[in-house]
């Protein structure tokens, strides 16, 4: 298969197995072309990419227009916080506003679950989901299952635990399609509360104990807890917390065994890690902020080359 069996991205539920291991070859590519002294390749040179955020970024809109640019795309910038959105102007206006500009494709974050399903079926142009809401996080399942092959070798038949709040997480709704989709065994760990009731329903099993949850992993993907989205207190204090889940390097050396520690950003240093956790030999977080760019790089070019057909 040389082609992607969908023509936007708008969740890991939405693709197949042969999509991701054609988004990861293509990525192997492009991750030799950002190390190279020339970063840049022509490939998208025709293509117009808006990048349209109605939450708050760094990481993830700093690598998607990285992305666009290394592959010599058009970049349009959309901040929602000055934009016309607070005058009332609906998505599909705001949209269409842009894509009028002719736009070839629409990177979006969005509050709301299924904001990019919604628009994909309102306009002509190719949709990648940058987050929806608590709903999914496609690129950052992608850019995570990446990195573990990278580092082990391959996704398949791997133990990942993902730790924290799993409740509000897109990027743990997405890391669990993705992994189960390559056949990863998938654990969940963290305060009942921030366990969704339906989660088993989903494949993985949870285990609220985080030292039984490490002994038995490969892989701890390591969330924060995501304060701006919650309306309740679903955990006494973030003291009890980080005693309960939070990884130390005295926990980890006390394995019988060296795991590999993941975190999707922004850290809270001292609350789900440590900062000696976070910058230690077993943490991969800064390969994946590199992997980052090369993944967003592959799903941008494959999803282009659909539009050029």
């Amino acid at each position: 298969m040389s082609e992607l069996s969908v023509d936007h991205l708008l969740g890991i539920k939405y693709i197949t197995k042969e999509d991701i291991e054609l988004i990861f070859k293509t990525a192997d590519h492009f991750k030799e072309v950002i190390n190279r002294p020339i970063k840049k390749v022509p490939s998208l040179r025709d293509i117009t990419i808006a990048n349209l955020f109605f939450e708050n970024s760094t990481r993830t809109r700093l690598s998607f227009e990285l992305a666009e640019k290394r592959l010599s795309a058009d970049v349009i910038n959309f901040s929602a916080a000055s934009s016309s959105v607070k005058k009332g102007e609906t998505l599909i206006d705001t949209v269409n506003n842009i894509l009028s500009m002719k736009v070839d494709m629409v990177v979006m974050r969005h509050p709301n679950p299924g904001a990019g399903i919604f628009l994909s079926k309102h306009v002509n142009a190719s949709i990648v989901n940058a987050g929806d809401g608590a709903h999914e996080h496609p690129t950052q399942a992608l850019l995570d299952s990446y990195s573990i092959r990278e580092k082990l070798g391959g996704v398949g038949g791997k133990k990942v635990v993902i730790v924290g709040d799993i409740l509000h997480s897109r990027v743990a709704l997405s890391n669990i399609f993705a992994l189960k989709l390559q056949g990863a065994e998938v654990k969940v760990c963290g305060p009942k509360t921030l366990i969704p009731k339906y989660i088993e329903k989903l494949g993985v099993t949870v285990e609220t104990d985080l030292r039984k949850a490490l002994e038995w992993c490969d892989v701890a993907n390591m969330l924060r807890v995501q304060n701006e989205r919650m309306e309740i207190s679903y955990f006494p204090s973030t003291r009890e917390y980080t005693q309960q889940f939070g990884v130390t390097k005295e926990l980890l050396n006390s394995l019988d065994k060296e795991i590999v520690i993941m975190h999707p950003g922004p850290i809270n240093r001292g609350v789900e890690i440590t900062t000696d956790v976070a910058d230690s030999d077993q943490a991969i977080i800064l390969d994946q902020v590199q992997n980052g760019v090369a993944v967003r790089m592959a799903v941008i070019y494959l999803l282009a080359s659909k539009i050029k057909q």
